[in-house]
C-alpha cells in the first residue's frame, strides 16, 4: 500500500514538474519577445530607398555592423537595411548613384561586431530550446531516480541529530524533577569523563528509560539532555521503525544503532519506545510478527555493546505496563528513571518559568495557582498560563491577571464557560440548590478541603461545579476522609430532594462517584470492620494484542452479598450525615443558593464570608 501511494505521488510531482517546464518555456519565450520586440518596429529600407533618402537629405546616421545597417532618420525615424556581403558600404551606394555631396552630410560609424555577440546569435535560436526541453528531462529524471531510491531506502532510519535547535533548553529550564535530572546528570558525566567510572570496574549503563504519566515532561527532559550533552544526540520515534514489510523494522533499527556507534560517545533516544516494546507473543503473526521482530532486533543491538562502548540509548514511555521483560532488565535498561506528577512547590516553579515573556499584572499570585491545580501535569501548567494570556488578549488587556489564571484552571479542567446556555429559571434554581448543598456539606465536615469556589455557570458538561482543594499535598487518605468526600458528593442530591421534593438527572456523576469511592472502600483498601482486612477481586493480566489488566471474581456469591451489603452501609452512613447538616442548617442552604442565583459564582473569599455569618461549628462524619 505504501508503495503504490508513493507511486501516486511520483506521478503527481511528475505531472507538476512537466507543467513547470513547460511554463518556464512560455516564460522564456515572453522575455525575449519583450526584449526584441519592444518599442516601434524600425523601417526596413532596400539599398535603392537608402540612396533615394541619402540623396534628400534624409539621413543622419548610418551605422555599419557586419552587413547589417543600423540607420537614424533626421526625423527621428530608426531604420535597417543590409549591404552586398561582398563589396563595402561606399561602393554599394555608389554602384546605386548615391550622390557624392549628399553623402557627405551623412555620418557613417563602423562598430566591429563581438566574438561572443556572433556567436549568442547564432548559436541562441538552437541552444534554448535544447536546454528547455532537457531541463525538463532532467527534472523528469531526477523524480525517477528519487521514486527508485525510496524504493531501496525501506531499511535507512530516519534518524535525526541534534543541531542548534531555536528552543534549545537545558536543565536549568526544568523545573522539579529533582531525582531525574540528578540520573541524567550522571549521564553526561559518563559520557564526559568515562575513564573514572571505568577505573573504579563501573560500567556505564547501556540504557536509561523515563516513565512517566503523561505530561509530565519525559521528551522535554530528553530535550534537556541533549542541550547539556555536548556529545552526538540522535533521536527517533519507535513508531518509525515498524513497516508493513517483513525485515524493514530490524533493517531499520540496525542502521540507527550503527549510526549512533560511529558517533560514539553519543546518545540515542527512542520516544514512546512501547510502540515497538510490547510484550512479545501478544501479536496475531506470532514470531513473525514485524513489530516482534523489530524488538528482537533492538533487544540484540542493546545487549550487543562493548563493556567500554559510550553508546548509551534513552527511552520514554507511559505505559511501563506493556514492556517487554527481556527489554527492562539490567543490561539493556539499568535504569529507570520514574517522572512524577508536580508537587505544590513545583508547579510554582513550573508556572514562573511559562510566564516568562507573558506580562502579569503586579497582584498575581502564583502560589494561589499551584494551591488550586493539584494532580495537573508539567503540560497542564504550560497549557493553563497560554489560556491565561488568551483570556487577557480576548478582552483586549495588556497584562495577565489573577482572575485570568483561575479562569483558565477551570477551563482545563472542566472546559469552556457556556454563558450563552439557555436554561429556564426552574433549572438555574435547582442547579444553585445542588451547588449549595455539595458546598454546605464540605463546609460542616471537619474532614473536607475547603471550598474554592461554588458557580453555576455550565462549564463542559457540568451544569455547575463546586471546587475544593486541599491545604497540603496528601499521599495518604484514611477511612474518614473517604466518607467525607462521599457525603459531599451527595450533598447535591440531599439538597434537591430537601428542597423540591425530588431529584434530578443534575446528580447522576456524583452518584456514580460516591459508589465507586464506597465500593473501593471495600474491596481494594480493607476498611470495611465486619468484611475486615482483606481485598476481593483479583487483577489479571492478560496477553492478548498487548498486555491489558481485568478483574476475575475470587469470592463466592454470599460473600459478595456481604460486599453490596457494606458497600450500602457507607452509601447510607454518608447520606445521613449531608441529610443531617441540610436539614439543620437550611438558612445558610438558602443564603448560599441565593447568592449563587443573584451573582452565579462565589469566590473562595466571598463563600467564607457569607458562611462565616452564620458561625457554623464543624462537625464529625
Amino acid at each position: 500500500m505504501k508503495i503504490i501511494k508513493n507511486g501516486m505521488k511520483n506521478g503527481m510531482t511528475l505531472y507538476k514538474n512537466i507543467l513547470w517546464a513547460v511554463l518556464t518555456l512560455f516564460i522564456v519565450a515572453a522575455v525575449f519577445s519583450l526584449l526584441f520586440e519592444t518599442g516601434k518596429k524600425p523601417l526596413e529600407l532596400t539599398m535603392t530607398g537608402l540612396v533615394e533618402k541619402i540623396n534628400k537629405g534624409e539621413i543622419q546616421t548610418i551605422v555599419v555592423q557586419g552587413n547589417d545597417l543600423l540607420i537614424d532618420l533626421k526625423n527621428g525615424d530608426k531604420g535597417t537595411a543590409k549591404k552586398e556581403s561582398e563589396s563595402g558600404l561606399s561602393q554599394t551606394l555608389n554602384n546605386y548613384g548615391v550622390n557624392a555631396k549628399a553623402l557627405q552630410s551623412v555620418v557613417l560609424e563602423i562598430k566591429d561586431q563581438s566574438g561572443f555577440y556572433f556567436w549568442m546569435n547564432l548559436l541562441l535560436p538552437i541552444l534554448l530550446p535544447l536546454i528547455v526541453i532537457g531541463a525538463m528531462f532532467w527534472f523528469i529524471f531526477r523524480q525517477a531516480k528519487s521514486g527508485a531510491g525510496q524504493a531501496f531506502s525501506f531499511g535507512k532510519s530516519n534518524l535525526k541529530m541534534f543541531g542548534s535547535f531555536k528552543d534549545r533548553i537545558s536543565f536549568k529550564d526544568v523545573a522539579g524533577l529533582k531525582e531525574a535530572k540528578q540520573e541524567l546528570e550522571e549521564v553526561v558525566d559518563f559520557l564526559k569523563n568515562p575513564k573514572k567510572f571505568l577505573e573504579m570496574g563501573a560500567r556505564i549503563p547501556r540504557g536509561v528509560l523515563l516513565i512517566g504519566p503523561p505530561g509530565t515532561g519525559k521528551t522535554l527532559l530528553a530535550r534537556a539532555l541533549a542541550g547539556e550533552a555536548n556529545v552526538p544526540f540522535f533521536h527517533i520515534s519507535a513508531s518509525e521503525f515498524v513497516e508493513m514489510f517483513v525485515g524493514v523494522g530490524a533493517s531499520r533499527t540496525r542502521d540507527a544503532f550503527a549510526t549512533a556507534k560511529k558517533a560514539a560517545p553519543s546518545i540515542l533516544f527512542v520516544d514512546e519506545i512501547d510502540a515497538v516494546g510490547r510484550e512479545r507473543g501478544a501479536g496475531v503473526g506470532g514470531g513473525h510478527d514485524e513489530r516482534e521482530q523489530t524488538l528482537n532486533q533492538i533487544l540484540v543491538e542493546m545487549d550487543g555493546f562493548d563493556r567500554d562502548s559510550n553508546v548509551i540509548v534513552l527511552a520514554a514511555t507511559n505505559r511501563p505496563d506493556i514492556l517487554d521483560r527481556a527489554l527492562i532488565r539490567p543490561g539493556r535498561f539499568d535504569r529507570q528513571v520514574f517522572l512524577d506528577l508536580p508537587d505544590i512547590k513545583d508547579r510554582e516553579e513550573i508556572l514562573k518559568i511559562h510566564s516568562k515573556g507573558k506580562p502579569l499584572a503586579k497582584e498575581v499570585d502564583l502560589r494561589k495557582v499551584a494551591v488550586r491545580t493539584p494532580g495537573f501535569s508539567g503540560a497542564d501548567l504550560a497549557n493553563l498560563m497560554n489560556e491565561a494570556a488568551i483570556f487577557a488578549a480576548r478582552n483586549s488587556r495588556k497584562i495577565v491577571t489573577q482572575d485570568d489564571l483561575f479562569s483558565s484552571i477551570e477551563k482545563v479542567m472542566l472546559g469552556p464557560e457556556r454563558k450563552n446556555r439557555v436554561i429556564t429559571q426552574k433549572e438555574k434554581e435547582i442547579t444553585a440548590y445542588h451547588e449549595a448543598g455539595h458546598a454546605l456539606v464540605a463546609a460542616s465536615l471537619k474532614d473536607a478541603d475547603p471550598v474554592h469556589k461554588v458557580s453555576i455557570v455550565s462549564r463542559g458538561r457540568a451544569g455547575g461545579y463546586t471546587l475544593k482543594l486541599p491545604l497540603e499535598e496528601q499521599h495518604l487518605r484514611n477511612r474518614t476522609q473517604f466518607l467525607t468526600d462521599i457525603a459531599v458528593a451527595l450533598g447535591g442530591y440531599v439538597a434537591e430532594k430537601f428542597v423540591f421534593g425530588e431529584m434530578s438527572t443534575g446528580a447522576s456523576s456524583d452518584l456514580q462517584q460516591a459508589s465507586k469511592m464506597a465500593r473501593a472502600l471495600v474491596t481494594q483498601f480493607g476498611m470495611s470492620e465486619k468484611l475486615g482486612p482483606q481485598t476481593f477481586g483479583e487483577t489479571q493480566e492478560l496477553i492478548f494484542l498487548g498486555r491489558e489488566i481485568s478483574t476475575a471474581k475470587n469470592y463466592s456469591e454470599n460473600m459478595a452479598t456481604k460486599i453490596d451489603d457494606e458497600v450500602r452501609n457507607f452509601i447510607d452512613h454518608a447520606h445521613t450525615a449531608a441529610k443531617k447538616i441540610v436539614s439543620s442548617r437550611r438558612k445558610v442552604l438558602d443564603a448560599i443558593a441565593k447568592a449563587l442565583i443573584e451573582k452565579e459564582t462565589l469566590e473562595q473569599e466571598d463563600f467564607n464570608k457569607l458562611v462565616g455569618q452564620f458561625k457554623l461549628k464543624p462537625l464529625g462524619i
